[in-house]
């Protein structure tokens, strides 16, 4: 009874989220409907597992959040994220309107910018590049996850995206985690992706389709920022609430192309710092006093210099921009609030999978996902990629997977010799692949942003965004086996 508790509490959790209810309902909910089955104290479950699991959550990843939501919205609002965009496109051209728009997804979202953000800046750009170079706009929605949600997210070395740090204190390593494969991952996702966007633009010019009707661009990001269906279930896909993008002020000119890079250079080169140079010769003994939660510096270093490094970039981008951004108070509100239903919602499928983890049918589930074969590598993969699918989140199904197996893969690479930074990777590769299913938050909110629905552009959506991650994830796992960690 107790798995049928289980089974049905996901069922439960992804059918109800799918059709817009909340998940700060449907966690505590099926939470409950699993402990119910198994014969365990309901209100217990909810008061301490539920909520403990929660709260340590967001008690962990609440700094970046706040830290990322805000300095979305001031790159949003000092026009930084458009003149990034309008700048590469100009460079690159009509003629190259595909690549165009991939490569202004990844620029701003490596750099730090919200996944949403982008989606609203980058929709309305790429609907007047497709038009002017007369691509089918059904293609647009594949070129904007590619981008902005694919190799960035999970695959480039120090990107400052949760899912990069969600795996840092539970395996004690840092943004910057098996280098060399993520960057080979990285390069899999975008050629393969580029490939397939030139492959589907030929056949469409070769059938004589051209750009086609579409809805205004402009209007069709407003109208699904304020859809409250869209933004339930945005928000446990992205750490950006939708409905805050048309809140906070713009400013009325754009920086140049280079003052608005700085930002995101900025992130990087103080996230890299912290990690090589300051933390590494901190005196930092005093973490293992009670006072401190008796922790280690592996555990905190990594949120540490994610955090000081989107402080940094929000402090450049207001000293670079402030002339730009007529109401600093109300960008940093908006930015500030953009997070409260994401970090809650994460928080609550991490709640759901505290109870589960604690329930005593747990125990099987464990053993029969450890038991695959093909070694850890192969079974954390499928964890992730499991969980990440049946909540429709990758921050969430990586940290379910995490907060119930990652002791024991941690626990396994000790004994086996294998890099933690390999189980970073790996974990964080496969947490972004079947997250991407029709169901998905940012799915369905970008089909929205660009105007367009499932039938028309979702097979693209799949292609770029779940086929050539799984390629990429069996890459890594295959080199990480043979040469261990780079």
């Amino acid at each position: 009874m107790g798995l049928i508790g289980i089974l049905l509490g996901l069922a439960l959790l992804m059918a109800l989220a799918f059709r817009g209810w909340s998940v700060l309902l449907l966690a505590p909910l099926s939470a409950l409907v699993a402990a119910l089955f198994a014969g365990e104290p309901l209100l217990a479950h909810w008061t301490q597992t539920f909520m403990g699991g929660a709260s340590g959550f967001i008690g962990q990843f609440f700094p970046l959040f706040l830290l990322g939501g805000i300095f979305g919205k001031l790159m949003d609002d000092s026009g930084s994220v458009t003149a990034i965009a309008h700048g590469l496109t100009e460079r690159l051209g009509a003629k190259r309107a595909m690549l165009a728009v991939v490569l202004a997804g990844a620029a701003v979202t490596y750099g730090g910018v919200s996944l949403f953000v982008a989606f609203f800046v980058l929709a309305p750009m790429g609907h007047a590049m497709f038009r002017t170079a007369n691509i089918p706009h059904r293609l647009l929605p594949a070129a904007i996850m590619l981008g902005a949600s694919s190799f960035t997210m999970s695959a480039l070395p120090g990107t400052p995206a949760i899912q990069n740090a969600i795996p840092m204190p539970f395996f004690g390593t840092s943004p910057w985690a098996a280098p060399g494969l993520g960057v080979i991952a990285a390069l899999i996702m975008a050629g393969l992706g580029l490939w397939w966007l030139s492959f589907r633009e030929g056949q469409a010019r070769r059938a004589g389709e051209g750009y086609g009707s579409a809805p205004d661009g402009q209007i069709a990001a407003d109208t699904a920022a304020g859809n409250p269906a869209i933004r339930e279930q945005a928000v446990i896909s992205a750490e950006f609430d939708p409905a805050e993008a048309r809140h906070g002020q713009h400013g009325g000119s754009e920086p140049s192309l280079i003052v608005a890079s700085v930002p995101i250079v900025v992130v990087l080169l103080v996230n890299l710092i912290m990690t090589v140079v300051v933390l590494p010769n901190m005196s930092t003994a005093f973490l293992s006093e009670p006072r401190w939660g008796e922790t280690s510096v592996g555990a905190v270093a990594g949120v540490w210099s994610v955090a000081v490094a989107l402080a940094a970039a929000c402090l450049t981008v207001v000293a670079l921009n402030w002339r730009r951004l007529p109401s600093l108070r109300a960008t940093l509100d908006a930015g500030a609030n953009s997070v409260v239903l994401p970090v809650l919602g994460v928080g609550s499928l991490v709640g759901f999978g505290a109870v589960v983890a604690a329930l005593p049918a747990f125990a099987a589930v464990r053993d029969q996902v450890l038991g695959l074969g093909g070694g850890p590598l192969v079974s954390l993969s499928v964890a992730t990629n499991v969980l990440a699918a049946l909540t429709g989140s990758a921050s969430g199904g990586l940290t379910i997977a995490l907060e119930t197996l990652g002791e024991t893969y941690l626990q396994i690479a000790s004994e086996q010799g294998i890099d933690p930074g390999l189980m970073h990777r790996v974990a964080v590769i496969g947490a972004g692949t079947l997250d991407a299913l029709p169901h998905n938050g940012a799915v369905v909110t970008l089909l929205a942003v660009c105007g367009t629905d499932h039938r028309r552009s979702y097979l693209d959506v799949f292609v770029t965004s779940v086929i050539v991650a799984m390629i990429a994830l069996v890459a890594v796992i295959i080199l990480g086996s043979l040469f261990g960690s780079f």
